[in-house]
């Protein structure tokens, strides 16, 4: 059996998963902005139709 200052040894020594964390830090960071950005557009594409509904509404 290994003693346990092998195995905290090892743990230090071993970065393999290191990479997974840096691809889900990245992909949650894209996933943030994708969605500030998607609020800002769906707030410009809600104003562009009501304008369109208003004037459609006032043209009849």
């Amino acid at each position: 059996m290994k003693t346990f200052k092998e195995l905290f040894i090892r743990l230090v020594q071993e970065d393999s998963g290191q990479d997974l964390i840096e691809y889900a830090l990245v992909a949650a960071l894209i996933g943030l902005g994708a969605v500030t950005g998607m609020k800002a557009l769906a707030t410009d594409i809600g104003t562009a139709f009501n304008s369109v509904g208003t004037t459609l509404t006032s043209a009849v």
